[in-house]
């Protein structure tokens, strides 16, 4: 790969994936702000100098900054303070300043207005997700073997991977959800698999081996023991409708397996080699730009889910944690002091930056392992 297409195909499309990402999110601060009267002085893309910027009509900077690793909403009376008067005192700030002001706005007002960046994120993956639907089609995996798990039902029977299952029992079988529903019905009883293998059609006979069912299943459910092969896809388009549908359940699942996935982590369930950061993005974002477009805005509509997650978080620096402080105010019917609240931001950005450096440890682990 020459340097042009290293440029296009990684750096470029990592920062349209990763600007798009900020912007939604920004954006989702920033018209709630202005729904609730307030004055917003910065929309920023990035921090650091400004590369370039305008003003628009109601007095906001719009700016691309330097580091384009995140970015922020500057709004009037954000952080209570105005430049110091005559006496040394904070300037009081006039009736028409205090309208405008982001800290004069009732509780409620600035909790939908910090609430509103990771609201806005699950509504793009939303609206990605039932866009693909649409116009792509949603991509159902065929009935073919993609791995076979050691010790299984299907390694016991001879499944080999690339094996395409055409029947069971003499019922046709097309997608994987169409052997997969058959399969978790028949627990320990035999089933016949008419395969096809090399151009040649074969009948290998598996049993599956009986577990636990889960909530909506029976008691004992039929486990195979195979996975599928992504790369052998049906495109299932859907109308406008099914897709938003279709959108929103599949930003809740990823919503789901990534709390869950926390959870792993924090119990020791399972290791931490998967977090990724900036760099592993960019690999990603790369290498799906190469697979077309709609790879490109699969990836940005669960990078959306993981941003408004991660932003939710009860860590200080994060929407989650002032919308935390938020919480502690409603309850205690008076903010926390200012000491608490900065001993709260020092050390979320200790955390924050801890945790910027560990997972682009683990991206350099894994770019060159």
């Amino acid at each position: 790969m020459n340097f042009f297409d290293f440029t296009w195909n990684y750096i470029i499309v990592f920062l349209i994936v990763l600007t798009v990402l900020i912007y939604v999110h920004e954006w989702g601060h920033y018209w709630v702000a202005r729904r609730n009267g307030v004055r917003v002085e910065v929309f920023s893309i990035g921090f650091g100098p400004e590369v370039f910027g305008w003003d628009n009509a109601h007095g906001t900077r719009w700016k691309i900054s330097l580091i384009p690793l995140g970015g922020y909403v500057k709004m009037f009376g954000e952080d209570d303070s105005r430049e110091d008067g005559e006496d040394g005192e904070p300037a009081e700030m006039t009736p028409e300043e205090k309208a405008v002001s982001f800290h004069h706005k009732s509780l409620g007002q600035r909790a939908a207005i910090v609430a509103a960046g990771p609201i806005v994120n699950f509504l793009f993956a939303i609206v990605a997700f039932a866009g693909l639907a649409v116009f792509e089609g949603n991509p159902v995996p065929l009935a073919v073997v993609g791995e076979v798990l050691p010790n299984s039902a299907a390694s016991e029977a001879k499944l080999a991977t690339g094996d395409r299952v055409v029947a069971i029992d003499g019922q046709e079988i097309e997608t994987f959800e169409d052997l997969r529903q058959i399969v978790i019905k028949s627990p320990e009883r035999k089933l016949a698999f008419d395969i096809e293998r090399d151009g040649k059609i074969l009948t290998l006979t598996a049993t599956p081996k009986s577990a636990p069912g889960t909530e909506g299943q029976a008691s004992r459910i039929g486990l195979l023991g195979i996975r599928p092969n992504l790369e052998h896809l049906r495109y299932e388009r859907h109308d406008p409708l099914s897709a938003l549908w279709l959108g929103a359940e599949r930003t809740a699942v990823l919503t789901y397996r990534i709390l869950a996935y926390v959870g792993d982590m924090i119990t020791g369930a399972r290791n931490t080699d998967d977090l990724g950061g900036p760099l592993r993005i960019a690999k990603i974002s790369g290498d799906m730009a190469q697979m077309g477009v709609s790879q490109v805005i699969l990836l940005m509509a669960m990078l959306s889910v993981n941003l408004g997650l991660i932003n939710l978080f009860p860590i200080p620096m994060l929407d989650g944690g002032h919308l935390a402080f938020y919480a502690a105010e409603w309850i205690r019917g008076r903010p926390l002091g200012p000491t608490a609240q900065e001993y709260g931001f020092r050390f979320g950005l200790i955390l924050v930056l801890l945790l910027l450096v560990f997972v682009t440890w683990n991206d350099l682990v894994y770019l060159f392992s």
